[in-house]
């Protein structure tokens, strides 16, 4: 069993020390994608990367389109991670809906986790009363139809809307090459599951430590999400970095290492 887990999520370990820090993907994103990050706390911190089932080199054979039509279903996985690992002293580093399938892992299950820093996270992608998300649900939906009508294409033009950083071509076609690894069906489950959830009531159950990092210009979670979440997540801190676009640990990874080193619980 434990095996298996590891294959179908493609766990990778690595690092020493007591400590463990457990690094959640975003949507269409592999573990990689952590590369600039992750030889700095080699040192002194266990190092646990995965892939989402049904992206990169996950077994998309065991992808389940019933357990996956929610984001618990992810944030099942990464408990099953914990547990078949016995992990100690988690400190989960989610991006983007990774961020929210880790809060939805620490509430259900918070003894495994010691503290959460949350990339670019937003709860709710789609603007309600007195919420900004950032999009109309009618343009999540035409964006889901993008998709499902040419994914190669939906790929190659939003890839550089999410990166941002015009200067730096070359992590926008990284990023849709990402997206084109997933098989196109699996990925636009997740793309709606992603984009149309809504867990802002989810996260003021979290009563992990919670350090929420966001970019100061980012398409996808604009400022105002970053200062939703520090309001309804009790006892969290919101910094905002000073870079711009969705995927500062591949864009801006100096500025983004330093304010997650600076945020680890002693």
């Amino acid at each position: 069993m434990i095996t298996n887990i590891l294959q179908r999520n493609n766990v990778q370990m690595g690092g020493h020390g007591p400590r463990t820090l457990l690094f959640v993907n975003g949507f269409g994103c592999d573990q990689t994608m952590w590369r600039y990050i992750t030889p700095a706390f080699f040192e002194h911190f266990k190092l646990v990367l995965f892939d989402h089932v049904g992206g990169s080199l996950s077994d998309t054979n065991a992808y389940e389109p019933l357990k996956y039509a929610t984001l618990h279903g992810y944030a099942h996985d990464v408990l099953a991670i914990c547990k078949q690992l016995d992990l100690q002293q988690v400190t989960l580093i989610g991006h983007s809906v990774g961020a929210m399938i880790g809060v939805l892992a620490a509430v259900a299950e918070p003894k495994w986790f010691q503290q959460l820093l949350l990339l670019c996270p937003s709860p709710c992608y789609f603007n309600e009363p007195g919420y900004y998300g950032g999009f109309d649900k009618d343009d999540i939906n035409a964006m889901l139809q993008f998709m499902q009508t040419d994914y190669v294409g939906w790929a190659d033009t939003f890839a550089p809307l999410i990166m941002g950083n015009p200067d730096q071509p070359s992590l926008a076609d990284e990023l849709s090459h990402s997206f084109c690894q997933t098989i196109p069906a699996i990925a636009q489950q997740f793309a709606r599951v992603t984009f149309l959830s809504d867990n802002r009531l989810d996260i003021a159950h979290l009563k992990t430590p919670c350090v929420v990092l966001q970019s100061a210009n980012d398409l996808i979670a604009p400022p105002e999400v970053g200062a939703y979440m520090e309001a309804h997540i009790p006892g969290s801190t919101l910094i905002t970095l000073p870079v711009a676009g969705h995927c500062p640990q591949l864009s801006a990874p100096v500025e983004t290492l330093l304010a997650m080193e600076a945020c680890l619980v002693a």
